[in-house]
C-alpha cells in the first residue's frame, strides 16, 4: 500500500518530465530544420503540459517541486523550443538555408535578426517566474500563457507545410512579418492583461460562460480553417479575455 502511494505520488512529475522530453526534442529537430516535427512536438509537450496539472489535482499529490518541474519544463518546451523555430525560419528566409550559418559570413545586423527570437525565451522565463510568484493568477492569468505563445508559433510551419494555405506562405516567410510577431508576442507574455483560464471549477454554465463560448467559436474555427486555426485561435483567446475584462469592469 505504502509503495502504491509512493508510485502515485510520482505520476505528474514523471508526465512533467515528458513534457521536458517532449520540449528538448523539439528544439533538436528544429535546430535540424525539421520544423514540421518539432511543432508536432511542442503540441504533444502541450498535452502532457496539460495532464500533469489534471492529474496531481486528481490523485491530490501537488508538491512544491512539481510546480518547480513543471516551470522548468515549460521554459523548454514553450520558450527555447518555439525560439529555435523562429530562429530556423529566419535563417531559411535569410540565406536560404536552415544549416549552420558562418558567423564570419554575415553582419552584424543579420546576426542580431537571427538571435531576435531568444526574446521569447527570455519572455518565457519572466512569465513563468512571474506565474509562481503571483497570487493573482490562481484561477486566471495575467499575459498570455507561454502554451498558448508556443502554439501559436508552432502553428506557422504547420502551415507552410500544407498547400491548402500558399497565400500565407509568403506572409510567414518574411522578415518584416516574423520580427514585430516576436516583439508583439514578448510583450504578451508579460503584459499586464488579465486572461481567463480553462479550469472548469464545475461544468455549469453560468459559471464558465466564457469558457463555453470560447470552446464553441474554436471548434467551428478548427473546422472552417483547420490548420490555419491555431493562430486565429490564439488571436481569439486575445479579444475575449479583453471582452471578458471589459464585462467584468462595466458588471
Amino acid at each position: 500500500m505504502e509503495r502504491s502511494k509512493k508510485i502515485i505520488r510520482h505520476i505528474p512529475n514523471f508526465i512533467t518530465s515528458l513534457n521536458l522530453l517532449s520540449g528538448s526534442i523539439a528544439s533538436l529537430l528544429a535546430f535540424e530544420g525539421y520544423l514540421l516535427y518539432a511543432a508536432a512536438f511542442i503540441i504533444l509537450a502541450s498535452v502532457f503540459d496539460f495532464f500533469d496539472g489534471m492529474s496531481a489535482r486528481l490523485l491530490k499529490v501537488s508538491s512544491p517541486m512539481g510546480k518547480e518541474l513543471d516551470s522548468l519544463s515549460d521554459l523548454i518546451s514553450f520558450g527555447f523550443a518555439p525560439s529555435v523555430i523562429l530562429y530556423s525560419l529566419l535563417k531559411q528566409i535569410m540565406f536560404h538555408d536552415i544549416r549552420f550559418v558562418d558567423l564570419h559570413t554575415i553582419n552584424f545586423s543579420q546576426i542580431l535578426i537571427l538571435v531576435s527570437p531568444l526574446l521569447i525565451a527570455v519572455f518565457s522565463g519572466l512569465r513563468l517566474a512571474k506565474f509562481n510568484v503571483d497570487e493573482r493568477q490562481t484561477s486566471s492569468f495575467v499575459g498570455l500563457p507561454t502554451p498558448a505563445n508556443a502554439l501559436l508559433i508552432a502553428s506557422l510551419p504547420l502551415i507552410l507545410s500544407s498547400n491548402n494555405y500558399a497565400y500565407f506562405h509568403n506572409l510567414i516567410l518574411n522578415v518584416y512579418f516574423l520580427i514585430p510577431l516576436i516583439f508583439i508576442q514578448s510583450y504578451l507574455l508579460v503584459a499586464e492583461f488579465p486572461m481567463f483560464s480553462f479550469k472548469f471549477k464545475n461544468l455549469k454554465f453560468s459559471d464558465n460562460k466564457i469558457r463555453y463560448i470560447f470552446l464553441i467559436f474554436a471548434i467551428a474555427i478548427i473546422v472552417i480553417f483547420k490548420l490555419a486555426a491555431i493562430p486565429l485561435i490564439i488571436f481569439m483567446y486575445i479579444i475575449f479575455s479583453a471582452v471578458n475584462n471589459w464585462v467584468k469592469l462595466f458588471a
